[in-house]
């Protein structure tokens, strides 16, 4: 009688698939996490065209109007008063106040409908940060990065000096308040991704005349920020300078004087954001 034929692996058999498994791991890990950062690029810069593109619908909807744009004083004012007529109605802070994760107060925003309550378009994929005070409440992350060009919208229904064209903290700046008056829709940005230590109303406000940054832009991307336009395209671009690209500090950090190539980092985005009145 014919004994069966052994169909198993030999131990050297064994040896040789556990050696190829690794190699190919060696090989593919690597690679998935140079694939990882790239990913979370993309999705960013499909959160800013997501954003930028329902800012554009508001606008179509309002005779070209463009959407409120409050800071801090402004917004808090909003939200007491439950008329939540800014683009974005939260507040951040490395604290435990609500506002952090509120989402109801992103929802009652006048952008969110042309967002279809899609509230991920207003966060960075690569802004995971927590401070250990809220990482202690088993939060899992804030609700925002994203900030809006300050020189944009109306910053309060009775503020004289943007509802007449003027920006309310720089008045020999133009405010705008129709994408028709936009002088360079392909090179003025709306949105950019804001630094978490910076970040705290939606209001991104640096003067053109600074020699520092003051609301300070992100580097979450291998050194680079993104950035929407009014035409609605989206870039990430990346800063030259440490004077541009900040450490995690948990609070506002002091930022350093510009040296060369940080001057240059600074008159490529003032270029793109404010022109005189």
């Amino acid at each position: 009688m014919k004994s069966k034929p052994n169909c198993g692996f030999t131990a050297i058999e064994l040896l040789v698939i556990v050696c190829v498994l690794l190699l190919l791991a060696a090989t593919l890990f690597p690679a998935l996490a140079r694939t990882q950062p790239q990913n979370r690029i993309a999705q960013c810069l499909n959160n800013h065209h997501q954003l930028v593109t329902a800012w554009r619908m508001y606008a179509d909807d309002h005779n070209d109007r463009v959407i409120y744009n409050m800071g801090y004083t402004e917004t808090q004012g909003e939200v007491t008063g439950k008329t939540y007529r800014n683009w974005a109605n939260n507040l951040l802070s490395w604290g435990t106040d609500s506002s952090n994760t509120n989402r109801a107060l992103l929802q009652n925003g006048l952008l969110a409908p042309y967002l279809g309550t899609n509230l991920s378009a207003y966060k960075c994929p690569s802004d995971t940060w927590l401070s250990p005070q809220q990482s202690a409440l088993g939060w899992t992350a804030r609700l925002r990065s994203i900030s809006m060009n300050a020189f944009f919208g109306p910053f309060s229904p009775t503020d004289s000096l943007t509802l007449s064209g003027k920006n309310w903290a720089l008045p020999n700046y133009r405010q705008w308040l129709k994408t028709a008056e936009v002088i360079n829709s392909a090179t003025t940005w709306v949105f950019i991704d804001e630094h978490p230590d910076s970040i705290n109303d939606g209001y991104f406000l640096t003067s053109p005349n600074a020699s520092t940054w003051q609301d300070i832009p992100a580097s979450h991307h291998d050194g680079a920020v993104n950035l929407s336009f009014v035409d609605t395209h989206v870039e990430s671009h990346k800063w030259l300078s440490k004077t541009s690209r900040f450490p995690l500090g948990f609070s506002y950090p002091t930022p350093p004087a510009f040296d060369a190539d940080g001057q240059t980092d600074f008159t490529w985005l003032m270029r793109r954001t404010a022109v005189l009145y």
